[in-house]
């Protein structure tokens, strides 16, 4: 057995730990295979690869693309080449529409009588996308939350009083762009879907036809029944099974890096990862 973590987060998104600090956390735990999948960014990405190198974690460059439907619908994509293209350009705007809707929901808070500036949120992430628990984060320091969950709940989470809907990509424009930088695309942590076996079988089965390479059956969003009803799922559609925590350091207490799998789990060498 090896531990393997195909699904974290850097400063470079919503995480706490920078890329190289993430690496070498990683190596504390002597996770073997580790993969930084930030949302809308590959900013990380050279950081990440060096640290990895220097500490003999073996990583995979990889995103998180958050895709439009009536229900949490995520892509990771794995070995992608960051740099100049169509996903990067596409990332871009992502970026952009990101930005407004931050204003927007600091414009949301003030209304409320909450003094969040989108400047401090920005100085609370630190790098290049700013999120929505930076500015939970920002208010919990100024004491309007008592904690992420709670900050979430009152004022956030979608219904609640300051959320503003994201721009999201179709999810074939998706699974397209990672499939042009050279990756292979992965359906994330399916349990936080909703939806029950027919109909997340349907779904699968449409994404399949589109390019969807695996599936992230280990997750820490999952429990055991729910793992055995994925790993079943994949293996009948012929997608390929992945293992990921979804590791946001302190913006995901409780969280430790790291999935043990066997050897065999994956076909390593279509992800360049040589065991």
């Amino acid at each position: 057995m090896i531990l393997v973590d195909l699904h974290t987060h850097s400063t470079c998104s919503d995480g706490t730990l920078k890329p190289e600090t993430l690496v070498r956390a990683a190596k504390a735990r002597k996770v073997a295979v580790l993969g930084l999948t930030d949302h809308d960014t590959t900013e990380g990405v050279p950081e990440f690869l060096a640290a990895c190198r220097h500490t003999g974690v073996r990583g995979l460059a990889g995103i998180e693309l958050s895709a439009e439907a009536p229900y949490t619908l995520h892509i990771l994509g794995y070995n992608i080449t960051p740099g100049n293209g169509p996903l990067e350009r596409r990332l871009e705007t992502l970026r952009e529409h990101r930005k407004d809707r931050n204003a927007a929901i600091c414009r949301r808070l003030r209304e409320l009588g909450l003094d969040v500036a989108l400047e401090e949120v920005g100085a609370e992430a630190g790098g290049e996308v700013i999120a929505r628990p930076h500015i939970a984060r920002v208010l919990i320091r100024k004491g309007y939350a008592q904690d992420m969950a709670g900050a979430f709940r009152a004022y956030l989470a979608d219904g609640a009083a300051a959320y503003v809907p994201r721009v999201r990509l179709p999810v074939e424009e998706c699974i397209s762009l990672i499939r042009q930088s050279g990756g292979v695309s992965v359906l994330a942590h399916p349990g936080q879907m909703g939806l029950g076996e027919p109909t997340l079988k349907a779904v699968l089965k449409e994404l399949k036809e589109m390019g969807l390479w695996g599936l992230e059956c280990l997750s820490s969003h999952h429990r055991y029944e729910e793992i055995y009803q994925y790993l079943k799922l994949a293996a009948s559609l012929g997608l390929y099974t992945t293992a990921g925590t979804d590791f946001h350091g302190w913006n995901r207490p409780g969280v430790q890096l790291g999935i043990p799998v066997g050897e065999d789990f994956l076909p390593w060498a279509r992800l360049q990862v040589p065991l």
